[in-house]
């Protein structure tokens, strides 16, 4: 049940946070560059196709229309168009979830049902007056009931971030609230922080903590709108109020880094900290997405890349027996 999330609201876990911005960067150093240097053609192999694994697929444009966004969900089912990868069947292998917008949500169901993948891919809606979060409550909250009765499985609510550079702490909570008794049981709510527009790493780590105690499902960085979206610093801060939360309540919440992850070797850089410092156990689709809409396009790129120089190391070991 949804209700055994939610923590009442507690000023106590936002006092006496201090970051000293240039020991995150460097323990982010620590944790990803030395590690990322000692992947082999078959570790990244597996890093690529984890993170496909792990995209919600987004299109969160201005001209989006339906068509546009049947192509989404077909990419999303089908990433390669091979009928097999390395003796994996191609239909096994799809990201987590396809992001758009509240008025397209019914034409990712259809696309996805007529796709035969409905229940293997789910639906995340944007909802709340993304990407500003500048909206009367009411009509927000109406926004995610429209979303969950179009078949959205997941609410990526965005928060009002004048609550956070004004400290309102707990106008934040209630208003996070509301949206995860919105969302019920129906959707797994995924709150977006905004953090090119929060003001500090204090902010983030103490809008983090607000949100996990308002019963957020996932954290999110960014709409993908802000001039400054996910980078590793924030999201080790980030990490690091998961962590708290985790030890002062036993529960587990996940994390969807989103904007500015275009690469590959972004994303390894991001599992291999999240491996660092979570664990393994947070490296699946319940724990940990990426939201990204150009990141498909380098995974194929390096998927067909480092199966190359994979046949050709195992082509080499051949010859030397």
């Amino acid at each position: 049940m949804y209700e055994e999330r939610i923590y009442p609201f507690d000023a106590s876990v936002l006092k006496n946070v201090y970051i000293n911005l240039r020991s995150v960067e460097q323990s982010v150093d620590l944790l990803t560059s030395s590690l990322i240097k000692q992947q082999t053609p078959a570790q990244m192999l597996h890093w690529t196709l984890k993170a496909l694994r792990l995209t919600d697929l987004t299109t969160l444009s201005g001209d989006d229309t339906r068509a546009n966004v049947e192509r989404l969900c077909f990419r999303a089912a089908h990433p390669f168009p091979e009928r097999h990868l390395g003796g994996a069947a191609v239909g096994s292998i799809h990201t987590a979830a396809v992001c758009v917008y509240p008025s397209r949500v019914h034409d990712a169901l259809e696309s996805l049902q007529a796709l035969g993948m409905a229940c293997e891919i789910n639906i995340a809606a944007v909802a709340t007056g993304f990407p500003s979060g500048l909206y009367p409550l009411q009509s927000r909250l109406i926004e995610i009931e429209y979303a969950i009765s179009q078949g959205a499985r997941e609410i990526d609510i965005v928060v009002d971030r004048s609550l956070v550079l004004n400290n309102k702490w707990e106008q934040l909570y209630d208003e996070i609230l509301k949206m995860r008794h919105a969302c019920g049981d129906r959707a797994h709510l995924k709150t977006i922080l905004g953090i090119g527009e929060c003001g500090t790493m204090v902010n983030v780590y103490k809008a983090s903590m607000v949100a996990m105690l308002a019963g957020s499902d996932f954290i999110k960085t960014s709409t993908g709108k802000e001039a400054v979206n996910a980078t590793l610093p924030v999201g080790l801060v980030m990490i690091r109020a998961i962590q708290e939360f985790h030890r002062m309540t036993g529960k587990k919440v996940g994390l969807k880094p989103a904007g500015g992850v275009r690469s590959v070797k972004d994303a390894v850089a991001w599992m291999i900290m999240i491996q660092e410092t979570l664990g393994d156990e947070w490296l699946q689709p319940e724990l940990f997405r990426f939201g990204a809409s150009g990141l498909l396009d380098d995974v194929e790129k390096q998927y067909y890349s480092l199966i190359d120089q994979y046949v050709q190391i195992s082509h080499d070991k051949c010859l030397k027996v």
